[in-house]
This record gives C-alpha cells, structure tokens and sequence, in this order.
C-alpha cells in the first residue's frame, strides 16, 4: 500500500467513525436534516441501519443524491412545506475552523444545507481530521450563482483578490446545480474575516449563495487517530 492509499483509508475509517458517531445523536419521533458529501453518507448509511432496527424519524435531504440515497435505506423522507422546524441536521464540511465556521459546497449543494442547516435546532458537522483548519480558504470557496451575471459575478469576486473558476463537469460544460444555477469556485487563501467576505457576497446581485457557514454549527464530530473527537463553539 502506497502512502496515499494508505491517507485514504484513514480518511474513510475517520469518516465512517464520525458518521456513526452522529447518526447515534438522533433520538426516535425526530425531523432530521441529512447532509451531502462523502461523511454525511456515512451519517445517513448508519441512520438507515437505525431505522431498519425500529428508529422513527422523518428526514429532510439536502440534495437529490442523499435523497436517492435515503430512499434507498427506506428512511421516510418529507419536505420543508410540511415541517419548517427540524430537530437535527448532520452534514460534512470541506473546511473547519477553530470557531466552527465552515466552507461547504464542494459537492455542489451548498445552497439547499444552508437553508436546512438554518431551519435546524442542531446543526452538527461531522468530518475527517483533514478539514481541520486554523483559517478558512485554502479550500476553494464555492459561490453559486445565476447563470445569467455569472461572468460579472466573477469579474467582482476576482476583484476582492481570489482566484475565480466556473465549476464545470468532465465534459467541460457548466456545472449545474439541483436548484439550476451555476458555481463560482473562489480561492482567496487565509480569509481573515470571514464575516466581512460573507457580506460582501450576499451583496452582489446575482449572488443566490455562498459556502461560507458562520456561527451555525452547535458541534463538530471529527474523526481522529481511531476516536471521535467533540469539538464545540
């Protein structure tokens, strides 16, 4: 086993630890947020397992993929329409900080966790070692835009210092949301203010959202040298 084979396995053993930890988190009778990216899918797996031995809950899903994949285990799923409140969200992230802000949206669904993440009483994050960070933005921030201003958008982006790419798939054509819009992936290095860029975004008209999670996580679970480490805001 090479060096990286052997960092991924320890990555998905984190991962998968950290999912579990999570899933035992929700308690019968609740409305449950289920997150997008490789951990969450872990969370949602173990959930299924819970809900197979006689778990009830009713779950929100973030994306179309974690809704195949809920389908998939039989967890009964519902919507925002009928229940605006949810007791518990379990999502990943792509970067954490020491204050529990987050960069999300590298799977592409970043608006859809942060309205459920928002409706939640508990937003819990699980993750690998890997995305601790000390400051956000050595990942790129995603930044989903209108198709139609995404070029100006850009332009704007680039002109607070980042380097700008529109997210696309293999075969080279734009990347395109569940909601239909498009991806800008910012890379602006350490972002010292992390409020302060938030802002800025959600300023640009033609901006529907951004990555940047601040002061909404209650708790991250981490996976780390074979336990789950608690870490708290």
């Amino acid at each position: 086993m090479d060096t990286r084979e052997h960092q991924l396995t320890v990555r998905d053993y984190e991962k998968e630890a950290a999912g579990r930890a999570a899933a035992q988190l929700v308690q019968s009778g609740s409305i449950v947020g289920l997150g997008s990216g490789s951990t969450a899918t872990y969370a949602v797996q173990f959930l299924g397992e819970r809900v197979r031995r006689g778990l009830k809950i009713v779950g929100i899903p973030t994306s179309e993929k974690t809704r195949h994949l809920a389908e998939g285990l039989n967890i009964p799923l519902t919507t925002l329409d009928q229940h605006p409140e949810i007791d518990i969200t379990l999502d990943g992230a792509d970067e954490i900080d020491r204050d529990l802000n987050l960069i999300k949206g590298g799977g592409g669904a970043l608006l859809r966790e942060k309205i459920i993440a928002s409706a939640s009483r508990r937003f819990i994050v699980v993750a690998d070692s890997g995305k601790q960070v000390v400051r956000l933005g050595k990942f790129p921030l995603p930044v989903e835009v209108i198709a139609f201003a995404q070029t100006l958008i850009a332009m704007r982006i680039a002109a607070l210092g980042a380097q700008v790419s529109l997210r696309r798939y293999a075969d080279g054509n734009p990347y395109v949301t569940d909601e239909g819009h498009q991806i800008l992936d910012c890379t602006f290095g350490e972002i010292t203010d992390p409020q302060a860029l938030a802002e800025k975004l959600h300023a640009m008209p033609g901006v529907v959202e951004h990555g940047l999670f601040i002061g909404m996580a209650e708790m991250a679970l981490v996976g780390k040298d074979g336990e789950v480490l608690e870490i708290h805001r």
